[in-house]
């Protein structure tokens, strides 16, 4: 049940068609992992903590530098050179004192991601490396994991949605692309990027709406253009082959 400061801390999204204190309540029973605490990780665990994501996992090993705060939102000046998970959790404890909070100061690494993500009940992808992107994809494909992809480069992002029954990002890349020396992002690009991420979990926990599965939604910032992209699965995917035999 939602305590009385629940249904008025909520009440705008209780009130919402469709949503209602059940949607509210699937919230609160839910858990989301972010995987990445910058550019698109801090939108994204802002937004979650905001509308009542009962429990938050935070992964990054990393330490919060003075380069990333032109877009990493939710550390400040006075968090530089400090563990970013420990610096996101206590803004997430400020913004809802009511929620839980795991930070995981550590990389996600073929050790100890399917141990990370076997916890949680949607995955965010927030990362910014191709190969750890295919690591994360891997994972919750083969854990049955419902999950998020966000990238950003330079004035560009795009995102999805992978469910058990969806394609999956190796059904769009099979292997990891050329590397290309990294300039940008411009530092709203991830909030566009990050806050749709947070979008598409707080529609699977509650139940509403329908999931960016299948579809690749691109932003330009330069054109202000969103282009959204139609992918099935693909027969050469590893995991989804056997479906073609």
């Amino acid at each position: 049940m939602l305590t009385e400061e629940e249904r008025v801390r909520y009440a705008r999204q209780i009130a919402l068609p469709q949503f209602g204190e059940e949607g509210q309540m699937r919230l609160k029973e839910g858990s989301v992992l972010i995987i990445g605490a910058g550019g698109l990780g801090s939108p994204v665990a802002m937004y979650l903590a905001a509308a009542g994501v009962g429990r938050i996992g935070l992964v990054d090993g990393d330490n919060a530098d003075l380069t990333n705060l032109q877009r990493q939102i939710i550390h400040t000046t006075a968090d530089v050179g400090r563990p970013k998970v420990i610096s996101a959790a206590e803004k997430l404890t400020a913004i809802n004192p009511d929620i839980t909070i795991e930070p995981h100061n550590r990389f996600v690494n073929a050790d100890n991601i399917h141990n990370l993500i076997s916890n949680y009940d949607f995955v965010i992808d927030a990362t910014d490396n191709f190969d750890i992107k295919l690591l994360v994809n891997d994972a919750c494909v083969e854990a049955g994991k419902a999950y998020c992809h966000g990238a950003i480069w330079r004035y560009e992002g795009q995102l999805t949605t992978v469910t058990p029954s969806s394609a999956c990002y190796r059904c769009l890349f099979s292997s990891v692309p050329s590397k290309e020396q990294a300039k940008g992002p411009i530092g709203v690009l991830p909030g566009v990027i990050g806050t749709l991420q947070a979008t598409e979990a707080v529609k699977y926990l509650s139940g509403i709406g329908t999931l960016l599965t299948g579809k690749l939604l691109r932003f330009d910032a330069l054109t202000m253009q969103f282009t959204t992209i139609s992918f099935g699965i693909s027969p050469d995917c590893p995991h989804h082959s056997h479906k073609h035999n």
